[in-house]
């Protein structure tokens, strides 16, 4: 009797329907509609992921090249700024020469060993920077707007 009610328990469990639902994708980065509260953890294992990188691309020398220092003096980042500020007063004189109240057709700009060319064309300005030292040339071409009035 024990196995017929078991087996009629069997075949009912077998019939029943089975019941299904949609898969529904929720992304992980808050970025994208996550969670907030995965921001901190997803945030916490870039910083470890970042760091091992770091740690594995060290090579002893600091952002100036000089084997054996760790750490950017403030010497160094006086010095970068500086340099940064020069270069931007440097784009500042090529853009005013070229774009400003009396633009030029052509022209040179010299910046200690860096020297920038201009020649504007009808449908062009094209720009040739040469650093003296290691002999390197970079050269842009910009197309110019060209309206029709």
């Amino acid at each position: 009797m024990k196995a017929r009610v078991f087996a009629c328990l069997v075949a009912m469990a077998g019939a029943a329907p089975s019941l299904a639902g949609d898969l529904v994708y929720t992304p992980i980065n808050p970025s994208f509609g996550g969670n907030p509260l995965n921001s901190s953890h997803l945030l916490g294992l870039a910083n470890a992921q970042r760091d091992a990188t770091a740690a594995d691309a060290n090579d002893g020398t600091s952002g100036t090249g000089t084997p054996g220092q760790s750490e950017t003096t403030d010497a160094d980042l006086f010095v970068r700024q500086l340099e940064g500020r020069l270069l931007s007063a440097l784009a500042g004189q090529v853009t005013s020469a070229i774009f400003g109240d009396n633009p030029q057709d052509n022209g040179t700009v010299t910046f200690g060993t860096t020297t920038v060319a201009f020649e504007r064309t009808l449908d062009s300005i094209r720009l040739v920077i040469t650093d003296s030292v290691d002999g390197t040339v970079t050269e842009i071409v910009v197309p110019q707007l060209v309206t029709g009035s």
